[in-house]
């Protein structure tokens, strides 16, 4: 008889508890798959001090393959369930589909951020709930006050030192304190010109900071953040977002470049797919956590609506304390239903009390009740979070230590842009990527690098200008380089909309050998080819100029980027075959009946591949509607005639001929 399977979905504090209780209780009797989109847990309160650079991204990410035993990790995104098939549809980060099967199934996935309908929010803010979005905060920041400091504006000073949080929760309050903090520590080792000082507000429509907390540590975190220089405004929000400032509920117009969302958060979309009783986008489940008529589903986390027992008619409110504990309760709960350990109970549980790190020493924390602040209550809560990470406790103590005796790094990587942390994203501990189905402005799902593929990071938008290559001219098509034709902003190509038409076309200069255009050499009519009868013999025929190479004539030059070349670097020179126009030949023919076979081929810097059905898989891209090349069977010709005057250069799979080189000057019959 086949073990059990249980598949859980989402490995945030109630998957993560879940899976590492059930590892515990199960011993190898039934199969634990979790699926989630990232290999690791994401310790969520400790993110605010990685956009403030205290410390480093991996502290707070918890290796889920190290930490889990008898857990098999699949990395997907779940975008379908079928309750009566009892199957689970995801798609993993490169673009891929899948289906697991499960006999029990565990629903954890999370919230993501809250939108409200604002005029301007969704396209110019940025929300606070996954690592890509924290990088990114600390990357902008960072770059607004370099900027600033080296602006002789005084009002563009002021708005690039402007920085506005939305939401005076716990993490708003967390990233308005620790981002004061790290903009000031900024200008006392660089001022500005202007003498200015950087500007953090934290608005909310609440009447204090706070709001969940208790009045005394509420008061408590307010005077904190007034004494560091932060503009508290409570009663407001923001009524407009456009990309030079907002423009707030009372009126007043803040011009700024840095619009950080942090009014809440909702439950995973993925949970109103299902069908079934929903409570404020949440999953209606029992106090066991079992959704009401489905046996084998179970839910937890802030997916999940939990009775609370100790406050009857209301349910358990969707923070970090209670999704932890769902898991373990859920845990128990499922291999209880499969009698494989465990006991089925009800998941009753009481707050704690609540901490909130303001940077330095300061905090504020109530645990079991007692009210706190000040270097008390900041021990408190770093002793609290180290206690309850499942790992990585001694490398965050480190760091913590490092920041009290040595100044932060304040460096911008680069690594995430602007566009690709949407403040709508359903997955936001996902950053977005060219060539996902979701991808934003840089990628699609049918783009060129083809499902879950990357593009080179030139080519992204919102990147870096590309760099050529030492020894080449910046790429056509590429930022800061000549526009490709048909590109936008390029000169057009031929034959394209807007463009000079092409020889051959309607309306364009007729090709040669081509009715009422010039014939073409060896053609009735035409210039008589070299080597053929009545034309001038060919290089290396008998009669003909000597070929270079061959005994009498001039010595071949070497080719870079082959053995023994002047500059033996070993690299191939590449060109761009997206700009190298191709000849046209007569119609009704294919290319390799019109241009000679048995002249032997350049050498170029892309390696070919053979493609199924005999076709070379070259890299390029062929116009819609364009014939495909065919290769002529027919025996080897002659070698072909000298390309005419004016004729563009030949592509990599034409017999030689005289080619611009991007290393020296042309030489007849280089590549």
């Amino acid at each position: 008889m086949s073990r059990p399977r249980i598949v859980i979905v989402g490995a945030g504090f109630a998957g993560y508890r879940t899976a590492r209780t059930l590892s515990r209780l199960t011993r190898h009797q039934a199969d634990i798959v979790l699926l989630n989109p990232t290999d690791y847990f994401l310790y969520l309160p400790l993110l605010p001090q990685v956009a403030a650079g205290i410390l480093e991204p991996r502290r707070v990410s918890v290796s889920l393959s190290g930490t889990l035993p008898r857990v098999r990790l699949v990395l997907g995104e779940a975008d379908g369930i079928d309750l009566d098939g009892r199957t689970v549809h995801y798609t993993d980060p490169e673009g891929g589909e899948g289906t697991l099967r499960y006999d029990r199934l565990v629903l954890a996935a999370g919230s993501v951020n809250k939108l409200l309908p604002i005029p301007g929010v969704a396209e110019h803010a940025h929300g606070f709930r996954g690592l890509p979005e924290a990088l990114y905060l600390r990357d902008h920041v960072t770059r607004q006050v370099e900027l600033a400091a080296a602006a002789d504006d005084r009002a563009e000073c002021a708005a690039r030192c402007t920085f506005v949080v939305v939401g005076a929760g716990y993490t708003g309050t967390e990233v308005a304190a620790h981002g004061q903090m790290y903009t000031d520590a900024q200008v006392r080792r660089h001022p500005m010109r202007t003498g200015m000082r950087p500007r953090w507000m934290l608005l909310d429509v609440a009447e204090r900071v706070l709001p969940e907390m208790d009045e005394r540590l509420s008061r408590t975190a307010e005077r904190v953040l007034r004494q560091r220089g932060v503009d508290v405004r409570m009663g407001t929000s923001v009524k407009e977002a456009t990309h030079d400032g907002v423009l707030l509920t009372d009126g007043t117009t803040v011009d700024t470049r840095t619009l950080v969302w942090c009014v809440g958060v909702r439950p995973d979309p993925l949970v109103e797919s299902l069908g079934l009783p929903m409570e404020r986008g949440r999953l209606l489940v029992d106090p066991h956590l079992q959704v009401p008529g489905r046996p084998e589903l179970f839910a937890c986390g802030d997916v999940a609506a939990v009775p609370d027992l100790t406050k009857p008619g209301q349910y358990t409110p969707m923070t970090a304390q209670h999704a932890w504990r769902h898991g373990k309760v859920c845990a128990e709960n499922v291999a209880a239903s499969l009698g494989i350990g465990g006991q089925r109970r009800a998941y009753r549980h009481r707050d704690m009390g609540f901490v909130v790190d303001l940077g330095g020493a300061k905090a504020a924390a109530n645990p079991l009740g007692v009210p706190m602040s000040g270097p008390a209550a900041g021990a408190v809560t770093r002793g609290y979070h180290l206690a309850a990470m499942p790992g990585n406790r001694v490398r965050v103590a480190a760091d913590w230590l490092l920041d009290a005796v040595l100044p932060r790094q304040a460096v911008q990587l680069g690594l995430v842009r602007s566009w690709s942390v949407p403040l709508e994203s359903a997955s936001p501990e996902v950053a977005r990527v060219p060539g996902r189905p979701d991808a934003g402005p840089a990628g699609s799902a049918g783009s060129a690098g083809g499902p879950g593929r990357t593009e080179p990071a030139e080519r992204r938008q919102g990147g870096e200008p590309a760099k050529a290559r030492p020894g080449e001219e910046p790429a056509k098509s590429q930022p800061d380089g000549e526009s490709a034709r048909s590109q936008p902003g390029g000169e057009p190509a031929k034959g394209q909309p807007g463009g000079e038409p092409a020889k051959g076309q309607p309306g364009g200069e007729p090709a040669k050998g081509q009715p009422g255009g010039e014939p073409a050499k060896g053609q009735p009519g035409g210039e008589p080819a070299k080597g053929q009868p009545g034309g001038e013999p060919a290089k290396g025929q008998p009669g003909g100029e000597p070929a270079k190479a061959q005994p009498g004539g001039e010595p071949a030059r070497k080719h870079p980027g082959r053995p023994g070349a002047d500059g033996a670097s070993g690299k191939r020179h590449r060109t761009s075959e997206s700009t190298r126009p191709r000849p046209a030949h007569a119609p009704g023919t294919s290319r390799k009946a019109a241009e000679p076979s048995a002249a032997p081929k350049p050498s170029t810097g892309a390696r070919r591949s053979e493609a199924p059905g005999g076709t070379r898989s070259s890299g390029r891209t062929r116009s819609p509607g364009a014939p495909a090349p065919t290769r002529s069977a027919g025996p080897p010709a002659d070698p072909g005639p000298e390309p005419p005057p004016n004729q563009p250069p030949p592509g990599p799979d034409i017999a030689p001929g005289p080619v611009k080189r991007t290393d020296g000057p042309a030489v007849e019959g280089d590549s």
